[in-house]
């Protein structure tokens, strides 16, 4: 069955977005250097280091800024501000490094038609983007296939993850079920309609979401087989659950969990884990240093808004269930848990003025950096959680305990995916991005946690 819808992939998006970004602020630059009176940046082949070097700090500001969010770039309004960002960010850098790029020209005006070059550049491509590319002619439209209990944690789990993802139809699986679907959003179909329906829709994709595979009739099985044989796109929820939304959906894995979990060879790779362990201590002294600088001000701010102790050690549980004391700056007031362990909220009133603020910035987690000086924790990994929860959420979450196979850490793909664990249901979205990162753990991942940390101390989204 021939499918002649174009779309692209999240992959395809995001390099469509970069290599786009460069090719118009370049013909833009370029476009100016030769008609107007603008000599600052020209391209030539004995400049191309000017070139290379606008080209990283696109493409570094662009990540720390967000510019590469599917979300953010399907609509202009929301984008607006990371462009503004990255280009006055960009710009900044690139008249600091003069030793790289060309020197200060003498007409000040010339800057601001540079700037104001780049930025009109990203605006229209952007715009282009939006209209064009994130538009229902390039929607991958999608049929799931699969029993009534999990379509709507599925369907919308996949419409967080990709605007371009739509879910079109639903045909349940289970012979016996008179039960329908109660989601508006989509469509339910019978097992009769399966091929009418791929041609009515235009369906691009069959998503097979069956906890129990024998569920499955007859009827349906034979005309996925057919299809498949005529070169039909057909792929388990799991796989693409992970794929778009970057984590792993430990609710729908039963007993063969064992196919979902092939953990990253990272985890036991020599260099990697000696490379890890040395930028560890790179930055955690780094992290000391700076901290000393700042303690100062931070002092002040405990005293005035804190009145109390400045630091606050914690159990927590470390790799391989064995447990340490965390350090951090104390965010909440005195003696904030009498009556035992509570799980944090938003807006807590335990958390005073200044605390909120530590909080926000992530500077509550400077004194970590002599944890992972110690080795109890590293830069990059699943957040540390006290013994209490760990007993309870191990009990209730399924492979909860997996986290622990791997050393704790300051920042994590959890942290920057998601917000702070306040419920079961937050600490079952945690660990889905836990069991994500242990899965492809690499030099790759750390590198764009690392930047996705950076973005989240400057949008303040810390808690």
């Amino acid at each position: 069955m021939s499918n002649r819808s174009i779309h692209f992939n999240i992959s395809e998006r995001k390099v469509l977005l970069r290599i786009f970004d460069i090719v118009s602020i370049l013909v833009v630059l370029y476009f100016l250097s030769n008609t107007f009176d603008f000599d600052y940046f020209t391209i030539t082949k004995e400049n191309w280091t000017w070139v290379f070097i606008l080209v990283l700090y696109v493409s570094v500001f662009g990540t720390i800024f967000e510019l590469y969010d599917l979300q953010k770039s399907s609509k202009i309004e929301k984008i607006s501000a990371s462009i503004v960002f990255t280009v006055s960010i960009t710009v900044l850098f690139y008249f600091l490094t003069p030793f790289f790029t060309p020197l200060l020209p003498d007409n000040r005006l010339q800057i601001l038609y540079f700037y104001f070059a780049i930025l009109f550049a990203l605006f229209i491509w952007r715009l282009a983007y939006t209209n064009f590319i994130v538009s229902p002619r390039f929607y991958k439209k999608v049929l799931i296939i699969g029993e009534t209990s999990n379509i709507e944690t599925i369907v919308e789990a996949f419409n967080n993850s990709d605007p371009n993802y739509k879910i079109t139809g639903f045909i349940n699986c289970e012979l016996n079920s008179l039960e329908s679907v109660k989601f508006n959003a989509i469509e339910e179909y019978k097992p009769s309609e399966l091929r009418q329906v791929i041609k009515d829709e235009n369906i691009s994709e069959i998503v097979i979401a069956s906890y129990n595979s024998e569920s499955i009739t007859s009827e349906i099985y034979y005309s996925l087989i057919s299809l498949l044989e005529e070169g039909f796109s057909i792929k388990e929820y799991t796989q693409v659950y992970e794929e778009l939304a970057q984590r792993i959906p430990v609710q729908f894995v039963g007993k063969d969990f064992y196919k979902y979990f092939p953990f990253s060879r990272s985890n036991q790779n020599k260099l990697y884990l000696f490379f890890r362990r040395f930028f560890d201590i790179f930055i955690s002294v780094i992290g000391i240093f700076l901290g000393i600088i700042f303690l100062p001000l931070i002092l002040l701010g405990n005293i005035i808004a804190n009145r109390g102790p400045l630091f606050y050690s914690q159990d927590r549980i470390g790799k391989n269930g064995k447990p340490f004391k965390i350090l951090k700056y104390r965010t909440m007031i005195k003696n904030a848990e009498k009556t035992g362990a509570v799980w944090a909220k938003k807006r807590d009133t335990r958390v005073t003025f200044f605390g909120r603020f530590l909080r926000h910035s992530r500077l509550d987690e400077v004194p970590q950096f002599i944890n992972i000086l110690k080795g109890d924790m590293s830069l990059i990994g699943p957040r540390p959680e006290r013994p209490f929860f760990v007993k309870e959420l191990s009990q209730m979450l399924p492979f909860y305990e997996t986290r622990h196979i791997v050393k704790p850490g300051l920042t994590g793909w959890a942290q920057v995916k998601t917000k702070y664990g306040a419920s079961v249901d937050d600490s079952l979205l945690k660990l889905q991005y836990d069991l994500y990162y242990i899965k492809h753990k690499g030099f790759f991942l750390d590198m764009n946690i690392l930047v996705k940390t950076i973005s989240t101390m400057i949008f303040f989204r810390g808690q």
